[in-house]
């Protein structure tokens, strides 16, 4: 695992959303670490990366109605069991369930696996309502992969919250899910 203050020295084999996440942190003038690694596709690999970035590493789920008609980004801390129901009744919503590789294509331009809330950068019509667990506003800094899962970047929460969210134009849905 190779660790970079801010993009990696070289660009070259990356996809272009990657290269776009780098290009939108350092135009927001964000500071950030970044961790390139094997691909991380579980948790339990998020937390070698865990170990060496110094930073919990969430957990991002691609949701969606019954019907395929709303679609939601989840984020949650990466130790935390996801519960639909609790979900559902936070947001008033029927039973969501995980949207297909499909949709997070279309609308996030990503693969499974890869799903972030810098993905939202590819969705500037707002097609996805973003849904962030509050326990995640207590760390003072944020991980996430930046478009593709064979890296992660670590910034400041303040950040992600005042800088990020605003230049991506989503405004979160804050909601309090159970850890059990």
């Amino acid at each position: 695992m190779e660790i970079y203050k801010g993009r990696p020295d070289s660009m070259e084999g990356r996809i272009e959303t990657e290269r776009a996440t780098y290009d939108l942190l350092d135009r927001l003038g964000i500071a950030y670490t970044t961790a390139c690694h094997e691909a991380a596709f579980t948790m339990e690999a998020c937390r070698a990366i865990k170990d060496r970035l110094g930073v919990e590493v969430c957990k991002n789920l691609f949701l969606c109605n019954r019907q395929q008609t709303d679609f939601y980004l989840l984020i949650i801390p990466g130790d935390k069991i996801f519960k639909t129901k609790y979900l559902s009744s936070q947001l008033g919503c029927a039973r969501l369930s995980f949207a297909d590789e499909g949709h997070m294509r279309d609308y996030l331009n990503v693969t499974p696996g890869s799903v972030s809330v810098l993905a939202l950068q590819n969705d500037p019509e707002g097609r996805v309502r973003l849904v962030i667990d509050r326990d995640l506003l207590a760390a003072k800094d944020f991980g996430c992969h930046p478009c593709i899962n064979t890296s992660t970047v670590r910034f400041s929460t303040s950040d992600l919250l005042n800088r990020i969210l605003p230049e991506l134009g989503h405004d979160p849905t804050f909601v309090d899910l159970p850890w059990e």
